[in-house]
């Protein structure tokens, strides 16, 4: 297993601890499973897609959950009967848990599940009292300015 030693970073980066950690954890819980496959893509500035192969799944047998920095997506296959005796099974049919550690401000916009891939929109959306703004000083009071606004003024 490859561990990366992050105590360089741990010295000199204050108030990094909750991202160290988290990496570790990561790596630690991640190190032996590798079922479901799945893809991350950014779509855009602000929008990602998670796509997951889950062949043989049904809507109802897949659960997300969105929590606060959090997307944990679980399957669960039922029992199926089978009319026949089988010979060999080479499709996966046991459940799965897969934990994925969100941003902040990231939120799930949509999921969908068609040709056994499960795919889940994300999107980062900052709350406006979060965003960069400029400061512009003019007389007496300060006045608030949206990045990218022109701040200039004639004099």
């Amino acid at each position: 297993m490859n561990r990366i030693d992050f105590s360089p970073y741990r010295r000199t980066m204050v108030g990094f601890d909750r991202l160290f950690d988290m990496i570790e954890n990561q790596a630690r819980a991640n190190a032996g499973d590798k079922y479901p496959p799945f893809n991350i893509e950014r779509r855009s500035q602000d929008g990602y897609r998670i796509t997951l192969a889950v062949a043989g799944f049904k809507p109802g047998d897949i659960d997300i959950t969105a929590q606060a920095n959090l997307l944990v997506v679980k399957g669960h296959k039922p029992d199926e009967a089978t009319d026949g005796e089988m010979l060999h099974v080479g499709i996966a049919q046991r459940g799965f848990e897969r934990r994925f550690e969100l941003a902040d401000y990231v939120r799930v916009d949509s999921a969908d599940l068609a040709d056994g891939l499960l795919v889940i929109d994300l999107v980062r959306e900052v709350p406006e009292a979060m965003k960069p703004k400029k400061v512009a000083i003019g007389g007496n009071k300060l006045t608030v300015v949206e990045t990218g606004e022109d701040t200039t003024a004639a004099a």
